[in-house]
């Protein structure tokens, strides 16, 4: 089995069990697999790609506002998409959809003062 294999089985562990406090060591490893780079990779990403407001409500001290997995997939592009969801090792629906629902938290955990 090698490292994909059990980030991937890692994933769909977390899905199984939803463990936030898991999903953005696990979202950040993915990330790393890509050219995204890291959460700040996709942060970026997401801004240009329009999720401004929803990414600045991640980064700062209120409510996380919500993103659909139709605005990342518009945000990321498909082949964007369709590689993290290789990686997660789960169809690119599940993968938006995890990401819809983990990557917010995942963001404003990771930044705690404001910045990644």
């Amino acid at each position: 089995m090698g490292l994909l294999d059990s980030v991937a089985g890692a994933f769909r562990g977390v899905l199984g069990q939803s463990d936030p406090n898991a999903m953005p060591a696990l979202i950040s490893s993915i990330l790393g697999k890509t050219n995204l780079g890291d959460l700040g990779g996709i942060v970026a990403q997401l801004q240009q790609g329009g999720l401004g407001n929803q990414v600045a409500s991640w980064l700062g001290s209120g409510a996380n506002l919500p993103v659909s997995p139709e605005q990342l997939r518009g945000a990321l592009g498909n082949q964007q998409v369709q590689e993290l969801a290789a990686h997660f090792g789960v169809p690119v629906d599940a993968a938006l959809k995890m990401l819809s629902e983990h990557l917010p938290q995942a963001v404003d955990q990771a930044s705690p003062n404001g910045s990644l």
